[in-house]
């Protein structure tokens, strides 16, 4: 459903050059991009970002693939339904309900941070839906290691709720830290706090860190479904630079995949396409050639 209402000051139209779509889920009002004609290529979007993550791909990427990107419910332009938990099963459902409602087929998908897990549960429960995966700096399995469990107890506990909500750190901290190679202009800076203006306008933001831990029966779910989908081909773009995805789990999905191609780029850090977007796409356009 394409709908035009007025656009937020802090969405910069000459960055985000895009029509606006919506549509009604289970009360929620998604928001997504579909640009282009062809194949599918879905995108889905980690944590504090949204489809304006995406801009630079798809603007590389839409005269060759139907490009699809979502904000979920709490991120970006999407609105939460009454209740709504910005669990990462609930937007994987969210997500789940639009591609069938769209009635993609034959799609790639794109995915980096969270949005790993949380496309890889749709894709799993549709496996005859999608014919290959781009994979960035994510995962889709429960992580034990001792920083990545820190990292969900402090910042998903009371002083990670404080700094999140009071201080919008996440976005503030955050994703300037996840940008290795360039400092992010103002502009593209102000795209990212804008959905997030107050205290409560943030809770989304503090409830994935919280996930990490709190979701390992939806991660090991997500985990025993992959054995359908191993079978495609994926190509992996990886940020050198990340802190939070490094080698063993890159190495972990190229076991998973056999038929893969893994592209480094080489100082890139975990937001990678902000750092990397064009060898991003030289890379998609290269290896869907093949």
């Amino acid at each position: 459903m394409a709908d035009t209402p007025s656009r937020p000051a802090w969405i910069p139209a000459d960055l985000y050059p895009f029509a606006d779509h919506f549509d009604e889920i289970d009360g929620s009002r998604v928001h997504y991009l579909d640009e282009g004609s062809g194949a599918p290529l879905i995108m889905l979007h980690g944590n504090p970002t949204w489809s304006f993550l995406y801009r630079d791909v798809i603007i590389g990427l839409r005269d060759r693939f139907r490009c699809i990107a979502v904000d979920y419910p709490g991120f970006g332009l999407s609105k939460a339904a009454p209740g709504y938990g910005f669990t990462p099963a609930e937007h994987a459902h969210v997500v789940e309900q639009l591609i069938t409602r769209l009635d993609l087929r034959n799609a790639t998908l794109l995915v980096q941070d969270w949005g790993g897990p949380i496309g890889f549960a749709i894709a799993t429960r549709h496996p005859d839906r999608f014919a290959a995966f781009v994979i960035g700096n994510t995962w889709a399995w429960p992580k034990s290691d001792p920083g990545t469990q820190a990292f969900s107890r402090f910042l998903g506990g009371p002083i990670g709720g404080w700094l999140i909500l009071r201080r919008n750190f996440f976005v503030e901290r955050i994703i300037p830290a996840g940008v290795r190679r360039k400092k992010l202009a103002p502009a593209v800076m102000d795209a990212y706090r804008g959905p997030f203006p107050t205290p409560r306008s943030r809770r989304p933001v503090h409830v994935f860190p919280r996930e990490i831990l709190g979701s390992r029966a939806f991660l090991a779910e997500v985990e025993r479904g992959l054995a359908a989908v191993r079978d495609r081909p994926a190509l992996l773009v990886w940020g050198t630079e990340d802190v939070a995805f490094r080698a063993p789990e890159r190495r972990r999905w190229e076991e998973q995949f056999e038929d893969h191609r893994t592209v480094l780029l080489n100082g890139a850090g975990h937001y990678i396409q902000e750092d990397a977007a064009d060898e991003i796409v030289a890379a998609i356009i290269e290896w869907h050639k093949r």
